[in-house]
């Protein structure tokens, strides 16, 4: 998930309590998240780290091991960055908001600082994450997710060893529990409750679900967002949530979307279906919107695009731009459109990617396999900034809904 750590730049979305969040029992939380970007190192590589992260997601053995898949000339690990408070009194880690993985672990940059409420299992643990990982030991221990929202006896990963994580401390896993199988190594077939687990055992959440919602920006400052613990927002989206059951495709393999917030899509550009229907992925941990080759190779068609060697994205020219069409996420019985605005890469963020000012790169790029292969697509937050996320773990589903910003022309 993360290049070397000596070029990590990271799309922060840090948890800042502008309005402190309060702890109702047996009603939702809304935490108001804020970022920022971070670029600093010009070609950023955010198309390498997404196809790294793919070859995880591909590979369950990274889940309790420590090899990673390199990336060459890649500088940034992007994502959306929470500031959770451990230990008692806390100490603030930034850590990663990830729905690709279920473990919560510090100590990558800031080091863990054992409190009273620090207890060692002495259990080792390790992840790997596709272009990074940690190795380190199990504690439990209390989180704190702003002001008064607390968690009693987590377990949290404490690195001794990590790679790929400069600027950042750690992850905040929100993946379903079953990914966290493996990672104790003295205890493979064990699982440990996440996060959202334990706000709904405790008793602090009514429900086990949390809830995502994702601003466009095309400035690389006051990026906007919002997560909610224990249930939904309405003040976040438009219209109703529609659900979709996670997917079923492929359940048994190894690369089956069934392990992570797998859902089942088809998609079409215009009138003409690329992507028959089958299983993938939403995930906040991918930039771009991942399809499979074929289903690739049709959409550059499609388009006229042709591919840019410094950023490995297509580019499409003006006349283009002007001739492109909707690419519809058929889900369930409701259809998704990302319209042409919301299938380009913001203009003004060119540079930050190695890209040149005035090129339209688009936002699809190939997930490097045919469809059918049980992991044909990945939703990264190219899609997620369009539409509100609902993750909701007791009902086995994934709900979307549209946001004011479905349809915003900031791109």
């Amino acid at each position: 998930m993360f290049p070397a750590a000596s070029l990590l730049t990271v799309l922060l979305l840090a948890l800042s309590i502008t309005g402190s969040p309060v702890e109702v029992r047996n009603s939702p939380v809304t935490l108001p998240i804020v970022g920022r970007l971070n670029f600093s190192n010009g070609n950023v590589g955010l198309l390498q780290h997404d196809k790294a992260r793919v070859a995880a997601f591909r590979d369950s053995s990274t889940r309790g091991r420590t090899g990673s898949t390199p990336i060459t000339n890649s500088n940034v690990a992007n994502g959306y960055i929470a500031a959770v408070g451990v230990g008692s009194p806390p100490t603030t880690y930034n850590l990663v908001v990830d729905t690709g993985s279920s473990n919560t672990w510090v100590g990558a940059t800031a080091k863990y600082v054992v409190t009273k409420t620090s207890v060692s299992t002495r259990q080792p643990v390790e992840v790997g994450y596709g272009s990074g990982y940690f190795s380190g030991t199990e504690y439990i221990d209390t989180i704190t997710l702003g002001s008064g929202l607390t968690i009693t006896k987590q377990s949290i990963g404490v690195a001794s060893n990590s790679s790929g994580f400069t600027d950042v401390d750690g992850i905040l896993g929100l993946g379903p529990v079953d990914l966290t199988e493996g990672s104790l190594t003295n205890l493979p077939t064990t699982t440990i409750p996440t996060v959202t687990d334990n706000l709904y055992s405790q008793g602090t959440i009514p429900q086990n679900v949390v809830s995502i919602f994702l601003e466009p920006s095309s400035s690389k400052t006051e990026i906007k967002g919002e997560l909610t613990f224990g249930g939904t927002d309405a003040t976040k989206y438009t219209g109703g949530i529609a659900y979709t059951p996670i997917t079923t495709i492929d359940s048994t393999s190894a690369e089956s979307a069934s392990n992570y917030w797998g859902i089942n899509e088809s998609i079409t550009y215009g009138s003409m279906t690329i992507l028959s229907s089958t299983a993938g992925i939403v995930d906040t941990g991918t930039t771009f919107i991942l399809i499979a080759s074929d289903a690739f190779a049709k959409y550059q068609s499609a388009t006229g695009a042709t591919s840019d060697k410094a950023t490995g994205l297509l580019t499409i020219t003006s006349a283009k731009y002007s001739a492109l069409k909707n690419l519809d996420f058929h889900i369930g019985k409701e259809t998704y459109s990302l319209t042409p605005n919301a299938q380009i890469w913001p203009r003004s963020l060119n540079s930050y990617i190695g890209g040149t000012n005035g090129i339209i790169y688009l936002v699809v790029g190939d997930i490097g396999t045919p469809s059918g292969q049980g992991l044909d697509f990945i939703n990264g937050y190219a899609f997620l900034q369009r539409f509100y996320s609902v993750y909701d773990t007791a009902n086995s589903r994934v709900g979307f809904a549209k946001t004011s910003f479905t349809d915003a022309t900031t791109n």
